[in-house]
């Protein structure tokens, strides 16, 4: 709370006045009251037993309310907030995901995404950008760090590759509208995978400051087509731009030299590889990441406080209205 101390002092404002309200009705009771004659048989009566005890206990009542509608009261007047710091120092790491969606891929697609968005809880500050790729490149989502969307789309994208039409909303339209951009249906290129990476390579920006770029990539190394890059130029070309690249292999009839190829090149120049099957694949490339040097922009933390009415108004509104409701039904 902003300040702790003023609930206490509508808790005993609120405990003065019921308590000093109940010592002048005592007086005024005293300074009132009226004898009539033959009337003693009347305190006998039940129903005026009755109406005497309904009318203590209805007073008592609003008594409690009113003691009640002091909590939320007394929370609200201290200003309830949460306090946390934001630290506008952004790390400068930029990661790009990079995705093979080629015909080999597609069945592998989906268990893909869903490690990619397994990282993403690991991340604060990073910019996260997904390409996706076959003959050609389409930017899902540029360099972000709305972790937010970034979740929606890969869950998004995992669902719709999942390729379970009968067990989900989406339609085989829906997965041509996500895919448009990657092939053409007049070219005979698909996997094209030093033009993907290559392409990875090229959609990180600000170009002239220092920060930690890292591609992270997915594909069965499986060409067919003609290439503009080759693997092992795409990689070059990404190791000149200080571009970290991490692989992530996944193939359901792997030749063995494409893979072998796809290892050496990435591990030549410091990249990981991890085979999709392998539970440590997410947790070796997070704390690769991590390790990285992150040059930080100079600003100073600030402690930020976000108002919070919600924790008390829902409640001061309900007694509120029990306490109106009572005192009419007293009146009645």
């Amino acid at each position: 709370m902003v300040t702790p101390w003023l609930p206490w002092v509508v808790v005993a404002i609120v405990a003065a006045g019921l308590a000093l309200g109940w010592v002048l009705s005592r007086r005024r009771d005293k300074r009132t009251q009226t004898y009539v004659s033959n009337t003693d048989y009347i305190y006998s009566l039940p129903s005026f037993q009755r109406r005497v005890q309904l009318q203590r206990f209805a007073a008592g009542a609003i008594v409690v309310m009113i003691g009640l509608l002091t909590i939320p009261a007394a929370g609200l007047a201290g200003r309830p907030v949460d306090r946390f710091t934001q630290d506008e120092r952004m790390a400068t790491r930029d990661i790009v995901l990079c995705l093979d969606v080629s015909g080999s891929m597609m069945s592998f697609d989906s268990q893909v995404l869903e490690k990619f968005a397994e990282m993403i809880p690991s991340f604060a500050g990073e910019r996260i950008a997904l390409n996706v790729w076959n003959a050609t490149t389409r930017v899902v989502f540029p360099l972000t760090d709305d972790y937010a969307m970034i979740e929606q789309e890969l869950n998004y994208a995992a669902d719709l590759l999942d390729l379970n039409f009968f067990g989900n909303s989406y339609s085989y339209q829906d997965l041509e509208e996500w895919l448009a951009g990657t092939w053409s249906p007049t070219s005979y290129n698909s996997s094209l995978i030093g033009d993907g990476l290559a392409t990875c390579a090229l959609s990180f920006d600000l170009a002239d400051t220092e920060r930690s770029r890292t591609i992270i990539m997915a594909t069965d190394n499986q060409v067919a087509g003609d290439e503009v890059f080759t693997l092992p130029e795409a990689a070059e070309f990404a190791a000149e731009r200080q571009i970290t690249v991490h692989a992530i292999y996944a193939a359901e009839f792997g030749i063995a030299d494409e893979r072998n190829e796809y290892e050496s090149v990435i591990t030549s120049h410091d990249g990981l590889f991890y085979e999709l099957s392998d539970p440590n694949a997410t947790a070796g490339i997070i704390d690769e990441i991590t390790r990285q040097q992150a040059v930080e922009l100079d600003a100073n933390p600030k402690v930020v406080e976000l108002d919070r009415p919600d924790r008390y108004f829902g409640w001061l509104a309900g007694l509120a209205a029990l306490l109106v409701i009572g005192a009419a039904v007293v009146r009645s």
